[in-house]
């Protein structure tokens, strides 16, 4: 692994200039899978930490973020899933996280978000942009491949529990969320599914219901509730929904949504927003627009459904 300088090709991947090799991402991949497994399905994090959600491929925004929140690793970062898809630039937004991952395994959390699957990336854009930047499946097989081994959710000084998506009828606590066997595509249904796909209820309906995503749950404030009682949680975290002002409350402030990716596909017009927890667990919350930089593809695009996740 003497070209593998993680150093160099973090900086290689920030000028967005050059792609890794296949044989480099190779050694990626095999890197990080080393780091996830080391990782529980209920990853432990301490504060002072800065909670992001989804970036979705959106690289520019991405360097954005770190402008505002600081650089790994002056500045702890936990990411909650949907790296990819989307955005123009999937491959050098994963390959940048991966490597700072590598290189600081106790400052960045990655976490497993419903887009990092295989059949999610063959509708809405990484497939594609595997296969027009290097010419074959192997890119795309080894990082989907990697999928498998990321974490599905985190708890922040046993207080605030972040995830993807939502919580599961199947799932009362987090020592059944540690039981489960994550190393897997995600599943159509079941736990771990709809710890990647549930949705909180916008409303005052209580209890379940049926998501309209096809996959998951929607879930009340009461169920929000029991389940931060049962575990003696203050808050869940989670991302998966466009938020237009980057960040949105719930559940009488049990649930906070957080979407990190500004002016989503490049034209939704949101804003984006990180929260920053600190040491004595106070929340702060900043708001960012999009870069200036936008980079090319349009056809990208063009061609994906209109689905936000």
């Amino acid at each position: 692994m003497a070209e593998f300088d993680v150093d160099a090709l973090t900086l290689q991947v920030y000028d967005t200039t050059k792609l890794l090799s296949e044989h480099q991402i190779s050694c990626l991949c095999e890197r990080a899978r080393d780091v996830f497994c080391m990782e529980s399905n209920v990853h432990l994090v301490q504060a002072p930490v800065t909670v992001c959600g989804d970036v979705h491929g959106q690289f520019h925004d991405l360097i954005e973020l770190f402008k505002i929140g600081g650089r790994p690793p002056d500045t702890n970062y936990l990411f909650m899933g949907d790296y990819v898809d989307r955005g123009y630039h999937s491959v050098e937004t994963l390959c940048l996280l991966l490597l700072l991952k590598i290189r600081f395994k106790d400052r960045l959390t990655i976490l497993r978000g419903n887009h990092e699957s295989r059949q999610i990336t063959q509708v809405y854009g990484f497939y594609d942009e595997c296969m027009r930047k290097y010419g074959s499946v192997s890119v795309w097989n080894q990082f989907t491949e990697l999928f498998d081994y990321m974490p599905l959710t985190a708890v922040i000084q046993h207080s605030i529990f972040c995830l993807h998506g939502g919580l599961s009828p199947s799932l009362d606590t987090l020592d059944n969320i540690r039981q489960l066997e994550r190393m897997q595509e995600t599943p159509h249904e079941g736990p771990m599914c709809d710890l990647l796909w549930s949705d909180p209820h916008d409303d005052d309906k209580p209890g379940w219901g049926v998501s309209p995503r096809g996959a998951g749950y929607t879930f009340g404030a009461d169920i929000t509730q029991q389940f931060n009682q049962n575990n003696a949680l203050s808050l869940v975290s989670r991302a998966h929904q466009l938020i237009m002002e980057g960040y949105n409350w719930c559940h009488n402030q049990q649930v906070v949504t957080i979407f990190s990716a500004p002016n989503y596909c490049y034209r939704c017009g949101n804003q984006a927003a990180l929260m920053e927890v600190d040491e004595h667990m106070n929340k702060s919350f900043f708001q960012f627009d999009p870069s200036p930089l936008r980079g090319d593809g349009q056809e990208v695009l063009s061609a994906t459904p209109d689905y936000f996740l």
